[in-house]
């Protein structure tokens, strides 16, 4: 079975309440990609979802311990929750950095997948920081080190620019019927890239052989706001989902 990690895609939110004289405030938790995951699912494909808080501390450090899955992507969550796991930061002690052993187990044969989000590739404020790390010499794209998003509230159209490459030829016939998308983060294709798919004028999936391994970015959501429930519900999402995670699968 194909091993999947899902690193990201969920956030803890604080309110204040304020009624009147009184406040109080309260916590909720939230995850973007339940969407995703099952749409894999649909497709034969399990998911394992790291959420965002626990990558610190949890995800893994080395190429031996990343060699349990065929395929990780990292959806919405910045640099810094790998290179700042607890030991480092609270405690000021070494440790092994994930991003640098993420790249080498990329060009060693394993499948890395970026997915777009306000804290994917470079990101709001510049803030997801991307494109300073190891990963960013494996990935297909080349990142912003400014502000990468691009916000379409109007909708953003999406077109297939190789339908018959495998990680579009399940979806590449409905994409007629595709509803818009509502923003994406803005990259640039490298030079042995395939550009799979586009959005407006831009990247929306590329690929990459990278040494033994391949790269695949989707500039999008996963999951609202950027990719909203009528694309979820679409019926091409599935294939399209399916379709980019067993391409990074077959090495």
């Amino acid at each position: 079975m194909t091993r999947v990690l899902l690193a990201g895609e969920s956030w803890i939110s604080t309110a204040t309440h304020v009624k009147g004289f009184d406040e109080f405030s309260s916590t909720t938790f939230h995850t973007g990609a339940d969407a995703f995951i099952a749409a894999a699912g649909s497709e034969g494909l399990e998911i394992e979802q790291m959420y965002a808080h626990d990558v610190p501390g949890s995800f893994p450090r080395t190429v031996e311990a990343l060699s349990a899955y065929d395929v990780v992507i990292l959806s919405d969550i910045g640099a810094n929750s790998f290179l700042l796991p607890p030991e480092v930061f609270l405690e000021g002690r070494r440790a092994d950095n994930p991003l640098l052993a993420l790249a080498e187990w990329t060009r060693g044969g394993g499948g890395l997948m970026m997915a777009g989000g306000y804290l994917s590739f470079s990101g709001f404020q510049a803030r997801a920081n991307f494109a300073r790390t190891a990963i960013a010499d494996v990935l297909p794209v080349s990142m912003l080190t400014s502000d990468d998003r691009i916000e379409a509230p109007q909708g953003a159209a999406v077109a297939v620019a190789e339908p018959a490459h495998p990680a579009a030829s399940g979806w590449s016939a409905l994409v007629d019927s595709a509803p818009t998308l509502l923003g994406y983060n803005l990259v640039q294709p490298l030079p042995d890239a395939t550009v799979v798919a586009t959005v407006g004028e831009d990247v929306l999936i590329a690929t990459r052989e990278v040494g033994q391994g391949r790269s695949l970015v989707w500039t999008s959501d996963i999951g609202p706001h950027w990719c909203p429930e009528d694309f979820l519900a679409w019926n091409g999402f599935a294939p399209l989902v399916g379709g980019m995670l067993r391409w990074l699968a077959d090495r």
